[in-house]
């Protein structure tokens, strides 16, 4: 314990001399009585808020938080985008980079926020729970340069969670999915800062309504914190104009409509140059697979100072989404993307990795029973490279490699190419359709410089898959549809003003090539943020060694990291 307190007296101290602030904040993880759609149900949350608590820093502030675990299942947390440098004991995957704090237990996650500023957010990282257990984290610019690099500076901000609810536990919901190997059954509706609004039943009265003042210009913090979905958001009558994702700014664009796979945020400003009135923000489904999805449509208001009243029977004016299935446009949407100015880019690379990520089957000895009730009597699975990815249980990958101890936890023979070289988006042979199992990792040697091109595949369906990399950002160089061909796509590759994000989708039925320098030691995480595809086992782990020196090596682990 005196450590301990040493420890935070030692970031009070460092934080003192840079200008910059200790956050010291208790999440009491519990359940909660929430009320939705018609019916009160006990939801696991933090301090007994959903969404849970905002956290709000400077770049170069540091962050000390202390979770509680009072509610009835393992639990831990992650801080979705933070680099965490040296520091993966603080990123919060379970069984990845810790054991998860079980019932009764507790953790204190430690760390800084360096050269990052923008729109992230926080979640739990132990199977489904993150449905209800999460909140934004939003980084502003130091105090030595508050201001931020944007055509306009807005009047107010407002932080949109988008979400996913389901009207019965989802723990429930993953346990069926597991036991019967079928898809999970689909949320019943999606929420903005954890409320329906009005076209959902039981809702209206606690549908949402922001506040502007007409010719000002606002920034709102959009984060998709659903947890299957890719959803589409737009606001009736206004033009968004485009300038950050993934908490890196970017060349500011106007659009219509924007596009969120899940663990993406983008940073909007929007003026309220439209006539006084009531405008509704929405957000619904984008499906890029053959697969069932929720149809529903979730509502907040803008609402002008000035405006008249609005009657129940005269509702706000209604905000014009895409179609479901409309890839172009969201395509179209994430072509648009780029840094604000030239940035360093890898141009050359060391390791040159292609994965192939998609789904798949596994074979069922008797199909058709209680346990095998995906297609044609089969269990769903997913894969990168053929591998679908077993999460450990005796110990987190990250303690086994640091203890020296890997045997029975994991292994380091990931491969860098797909087992088989086939037609990835053509008609795929049955033959290839079931992966392997296996808890793998890839090494990387520190400072290395990484190519990876995200291949989807048709197998079972093609499918927009929200990768992403857990310690890292990385610049999206190229994209593409069809198979990737090294030869002619090479050459089309933005290696001047790419856009840095930290979460990215593979085209469906395409391909995604991704650069960054393996700069940070640790046991870090990839994977699709859709969570019925993480339990499926489309994940994978990077090992990035340390280099020379205690400032180029993991940091020690802390003295309360949970055990398994």
């Amino acid at each position: 314990m005196e450590q301990v307190l040493l420890l935070c007296a030692l970031l009070v101290f460092v934080a003192s001399l840079v200008n910059a602030e200790v956050h010291f904040h208790e999440f009491i993880i519990q359940e909660t009585p929430v009320k939705r759609l018609c019916r009160v149900r006990n939801s696991i949350t933090v301090n007994g808020q959903f969404p849970g608590p905002t956290l709000e820093v400077r770049n170069d502030d540091s962050l000390v938080i202390t979770a509680i675990n009072k509610a009835q299942y393992n639990i831990s947390l992650h801080w979705h985008g933070i680099r965490q440098m040296r520091n993966p004991w603080a990123d919060g995957p379970e069984f990845i980079t810790q054991c998860p704090i079980k019932p009764g237990g507790s953790y204190t996650y430690r760390f800084n926020i360096e050269e990052q500023e923008g729109t992230l957010w926080w979640h739990a990282h132990s199977r489904w729970l993150r449905a209800t257990v999460y909140g934004a984290l939003i980084i502003r610019p130091p105090l030595s340069s508050p201001h931020y690099p944007f055509p306009v500076i807005p009047k107010r901000e407002f932080t949109l969670l988008l979400g996913e609810w389901w009207d019965r536990n989802p723990m429930d919901v993953l346990n069926m999915a597991q036991f019967t190997g079928a898809a999970p059954n689909v949320s019943d509706a999606f929420t903005i800062n954890g409320q329906p609004g009005d076209f959902y039943r039981c809702s209206s009265q606690e549908t949402l309504r922001y506040l502007v003042g007409s010719g000002e210009t606002v920034l709102l913090r959009v984060i998709n914190s659903g947890l299957n979905q890719e959803l589409f958001f737009g606001i009736a009558n206004h033009k968004l104009t485009v300038v950050a994702a993934d908490a890196s700014y970017t060349k500011p664009f106007s659009t219509n409509v924007i596009m969120l796979g899940p663990g993406q945020t983008t940073d909007v400003l929007l003026t309220a140059d439209q006539p006084p009135a009531h405008y509704y923000m929405a957000a619904h489904a984008y499906n890029s697979a053959n697969a069932p999805f929720d149809n529903t449509t979730t509502t907040a208001i803008l609402q002008y100072k000035d405006a008249p009243c609005v009657t129940t029977q005269a509702r706000a004016i209604p905000a014009q989404l895409p179609g479901f299935n409309d890839t172009a446009t969201a395509a179209a949407f994430t072509a648009q993307m780029k840094s604000p100015s030239k940035v360093e880019v890898p141009l050359e690379v060391d390791e040159d990795l292609f994965f192939t990520v998609g789904l798949g089957l596994f074979n069922c000895t008797t199909p058709n029973t209680q346990r095998c009730q995906g297609p044609n009597g089969t269990r769903f699975a997913a894969s990168i490279n053929n591998v679908s990815f077993v999460f450990p249980r005796s110990n987190s990958i990250m303690q086994a490699y640091y203890q020296g101890t890997p045997a029975g936890v994991f292994t380091t023979d990931f491969p860098p190419v797909p087992p088989t070289t086939f037609d990835y988006t053509g008609n795929v042979s049955r033959g290839l359709w079931q992966p392997t199992r296996g808890t793998k990792a890839y090494k990387l040697k520190y400072k290395s410089k990484v190519q990876v091109i995200l291949q989807d595949t048709s197998i079972v369906t093609i499918e927009n898959h929200p990768m992403h990399l857990h310690g890292y950002e990385f610049y999206v160089v190229g994209t593409g549809i069809g198979n990737f061909n090294p030869s002619k796509d090479t050459s089309s590759f933005n290696l001047i003003d790419p856009p840095r994000r930290n979460t990215i989708g593979t085209p469906p039925g395409g391909w995604i090539a991704i650069r960054f320098v393996a700069d940070n030691p640790g046991v870090w995480l990839m994977h699709c943020h859709i969570d019925s595809h993480i339990f499926w086992g489309l994940a994978m782990v990077f090992l990035v060694e340390n280099g020379e020196g205690h400032l180029q090596s993991v940091q020690s682990p802390p003295l309360d990291l949970p055990q398994c």
